[in-house]
C-alpha cells in the first residue's frame, strides 16, 4: 500500500506542477487553488509513504516521478523540446526508480 501512496503522491506533484506553470505566478486563481490542493496531498500521501518505506527510497521515488512526469507534460502540452539527450537523461531517472522499487 505504501508504494501506491507514494505513485499518488508522484501523480500529484506532476499535477501541481503542471498547475504552477497555468497559475502564472499564482497570478490566476482556479490554477493556484488546484496547486495548493495538489501539494497538500502529495504531501500528505508521500507522509504516509514514509512511515513504511525507507526516507531517502521515498523521497528519490517521489522527485523522480515528478520529474519524469512534469518533464513529460512540458513536452507533450508545453512544447519543450524532446532531444536524444533530454529523453536519454529522462530514462535514466526511470532506470533508477526502477532499481529503487526493485531493493526496496
Amino acid at each position: 500500500m505504501a508504494w501506491i501512496m507514494l505513485g499518488l503522491a508522484g501523480l500529484c506533484e506532476v499535477g501541481f506542477t503542471t498547475a504552477m506553470k497555468y497559475a502564472d505566478g499564482f497570478s490566476k486563481l482556479l490554477p493556484s487553488l488546484v496547486f495548493a490542493l495538489l501539494y497538500i496531498a502529495s504531501a500528505v500521501l508521500l507522509a504516509q509513504a514514509v512511515k513504511t518505506l525507507p526516507l531517502g527510497t521515498a523521497y528519490a521515488v517521489w522527485t523522480g516521478i515528478g520529474a519524469v512526469g512534469t518533464a513529460a507534460i512540458g513536452i507533450m502540452i508545453f512544447g519543450d523540446p524532446a532531444t536524444l539527450q533530454r529523453l536519454f537523461f529522462l530514462s535514466l531517472i526511470v532506470v533508477g526508480i526502477v532499481g529503487l522499487k526493485a531493493v526496496s
